[in-house]
Order: structure tokens, then sequence, then C-alpha cells
């Protein structure tokens, strides 16, 4: 990181390689500006301006501002006003665009804040400076097309390269840091890139003609709305996620022996799906339901949860009722969508002999098919507070073994494949902990107590 800050510096130092022409100093504050109100608007928080004259009015009736938590930023930028000051400035000075916004950003960290700055002005000089060599003002210039849109796509794609890379290298270094493990995908911006050097060049052009900047700003204004709409769109979705970790977490402190079971089982709920080929807002529903399937277990006696030993039949039926009291606890929540009957109906089975309803086959909605699948093979792969968990491939055999009556075969070969493709970490228990105390009992073998079904969680 503080190799791109560096950098960020040495593209800015006035010599010949990065001033290539007069600088017209208006221009650059205007565009630093814009940049700066037009990146708060795609994360979706007010911007320096609005900030501004609102400490002002406080100031001047006597009172303090408004306090409280600033709204979370959305990750994205807003990117055509910076392509614009590729276009028309010297490399130095679109690389000066970038900088404002490390000053008004709504990110908290300011370390943080001071790369996202450093790395586009790094990669805004890098494109500007192609842009240059390949004669791409003198065309801008005469308005040749599309002659013109040769350089500009170069530079575009060199922005783009440059960006990626410097935010590939941080992720591999954060991920060294904290020693962790897995492929790390290379960072580059998608279509959105193109959509915002399009936005870029036609306000480059405006501005050079005869319609001046004012031309060029409302140019932007259907991208503004639309990153604006996409930044409250990535807020909510931040919002939805962190009502589903409070609900986790609240049932994890409850029954210590589930801990990352909640996750995990979204997890495979996912990798299931996935190999179904579902995809989009379904899939993101999904791992919500899978997530919060046992939610309801905050209604259940904790003394149950816990108990490390057969529960009687009343007790039995008085953890059973979890998927009710967890249906309950979502019904209003209104983005689950279906996830609502996935959680009521996880413990149903394909014989018809599960619960809290008794539906048989197709009868029980898809989602819950595919949450039962995943909940068994997480309980089975992880140790429970009446069972020790089992390998992966014991798990598996488990599963086949009981499609077609406990479990949709669908889901169980989906599984099967998906865990072949990808992986699975069991959690086994540790011998140095007391987790060694919890029996050691084979799969298909009843537990000492009443109406187990194969593999399933309580």
């Amino acid at each position: 990181m503080l190799l791109v800050l560096a950098g960020a510096g040495a593209v800015l130092l006035p010599t010949p390689v990065s001033w290539t022409g007069p600088v017209d100093w208006p221009k650059v504050a205007l565009l630093a500006g814009l940049h700066a109100c037009w990146e708060s608007i795609a994360q979706g928080v007010p911007s320096p301006f609005l900030r501004g004259v609102q400490r002002l009015r406080a100031r001047l009736r006597g009172t303090a501002p408004l306090s409280g938590p600033e709204p979370s930023p959305a990750p994205g930028s807003f990117l055509p006003v910076l392509f614009a000051g590729v276009l028309m400035l010297p490399p130095g000075a679109a690389a000066l665009v970038a900088l404002p916004a490390m000053a008004t950003g709504a990110e908290p960290e300011r370390l943080r804040r001071a790369f996202n700055a450093a790395q586009l002005a790094v990669a805004a000089w890098t494109a500007a400076v192609l842009f240059d060599r390949l004669g791409g003002p003198r065309l801008l210039l005469g308005a040749r097309y599309p002659a013109e849109l040769l350089p500009a796509l170069a530079a575009v794609v060199a922005f783009c390269l440059v960006n990626g890379a410097l935010v590939t290298g941080v992720r591999l270094l954060a991920e060294r840091r904290t020693d962790r493990c897995g492929r790390t995908p290379i960072a580059l911006p998608g279509p959105a890139a193109l959509l915002h050097a399009l936005g870029g060049l036609l306000m480059a052009v405006l501005w050079q003609g005869p319609y001046g900047g004012f031309a060029a700003v409302l140019a932007l204004l259907p991208l503004s709305v639309s990153a604006w709409v996409l930044a409250q769109g990535q807020r909510e979705w931040s919002a939805h996620r962190a009502t589903v970790e409070a609900l986790v977490q609240a049932v994890e402190i409850k029954d210590a022996y589930t801990r990352g079971h909640s996750e995990r089982v979204g997890r495979a709920s996912v990798l299931i799906a996935s190999q179904l080929g579902m995809a989009g807002e379904r899939l993101r529903t999904l791992h919500f339901a899978g997530t919060l399937h046992d939610v309801g277990k905050l209604g259940v006696a904790t003394e149950l949860l816990r108990r490390n030993g057969p529960l009687s039949e009343a007790e039995r039926r008085a953890v059973e009722v979890h998927p009710e009291y967890g249906h309950e606890l979502v019904r209003g929540i209104d983005f689950l969508g279906e996830a609502h009957a996935a959680i009521l109906h996880h413990h149903e089975r394909m014989d018809g002999r599960g619960y809290p309803h008794g539906l048989a086959g197709d009868r029980i909605p898809e989602f819950a098919r595919i949450i039962a699948v995943a909940d068994a093979f997480d309980s089975m792969t992880s140790t429970r507070s009446y069972r020790r968990g089992r390998p992966v491939a014991e798990a598996v055999a488990e599963l086949r073994r009981c499609a077609g009556s406990q479990f949709d075969p669908v889901m169980v070969d989906a599984l099967v494949a998906a865990v072949e493709r990808h992986g699975w970490q069991p959690v086994l228990p540790a011998t140095d902990q007391a987790d060694a105390d919890v029996p050691d009992i084979p799969l298909g073998v009843p537990e000492p107590a009443p109406r187990v079904s194969a593999g399933g969680g309580r």
C-alpha cells in the first residue's frame, strides 16, 4: 500500500514525463470537485457539498450538527469524471482529479481512503500518458471519429489493468498477512467500466466543444441516477445481511454446539443450488434461508439444546417445534421471500414422516428439500452435543442410503457432485478438549433416544 501511495506522489511531480502541456487549473479543480461529489453519490452517502451545507446551517443556527452513525458506503466508484480528466488533461493533472476523494470519501479508515485515491491517481496517470502518446488530444480537439475511439479505448484498458493489478496485489498481501488460503480472483472492472468510459468520452467531447462544461455536467445525470439507485440497492442488501447475521449470532450464543453450523448450512445450500443451475436473487435468498434455518431454536429451552445425552419423547417434541417458532420469528421480514417456507419445512421428509406438517415428495418446497440435505450433511460432519463428527465419505454414504425416504435424491446427487468439485472441510473434534467426551456413534446406528432420523440434527 505504501508503494502505491509513493507511486501516486511520483506521478504528481512536475516533470516533463508527467506534465505534457499547459494545465488549466480551474478545469482541474472543477473536475476534482465533481469527482468527489459523484463518488459520494455512487456510494449512497451525502456529498461533501451537502455535508458542508449541513454543518454551516447548524453553525448559523447555533446548534450542533446531527450526530449518529454514518451510513456505511456501498462498494463501487463513479469513473466518468475521472475518465473525462484522462482525455482532457495532461497526465499529472488527470491524476490530481482523483485525490480530493481521499479527503471527502465516506470510507472511515483514512489509510484505505488514501489507497483508493492513490490507486485511481496512478491508473489515471498511466491511461493519460498512453492517450497522449497515441495522439488522442489532437484527435479529440478535431472531433475525428471513429479514429478518436482507438486511443480512448486503449486508455480505458490501461486504466482497468493498472487499477485491477493494484487491487489484486493488496488482496494478496492481506491474505498472506492473515494466513488465509485459497485463490484470489483478479480484480478487473466489469462492463460498468466501459459504460463509465463512454460517459467520460461524451463529457470530454461536450466540454471541448461549443457547449462547454455545463452541458458536459448535464450529460452525467443519467449515469448519476443509475449509480445512486445501485448504491441504494447495495446498502439495502448490506442491511439485510446485517439482520440475518444478528439473528444467527443470537442462536449461536444460545447453542454453542451449533456455532458456525448456520453459515455452513447456508454455504452447502448454495453449493447444491449452484450445481442445479440456480442463480441470481433466488440463490441469495436460499443462502439467507439456509443461514436462518435454525433461528426457531431461540424459542427452545437452552437446557434441551445443550443436553449431552438422550431426550425424552416430550423433550424431543419440544425441540421439534423450532421450525414453527422460526417461521413466526421471520414472517414479517419481507425480503426473505421463499425462505419463509424453507425455514418452516426444512425437517420434512420425502416419505411424509417428517415435521411439522408431514409433507411428502414435491409438496415440500424446493428450498426446504435443499436445506434438509445441507443441514444433515453438516450435522454429520461436525460435532454435536450428542455425537462426534464423521468423515465426509461416511456422511455421503449415509445421505445416499436415506435418499428417497428422507432426502430428495436430486439434492443428494447435487451435493455429492458439488463436494467432489469444491471440497468440504468437516469440523471434527479435538481430542485434547471436552469434545472428546462426546459419544462416538457411527452413522446409521440409532442414538440412545427415540425417533431419530438419519443424520439429521435436532
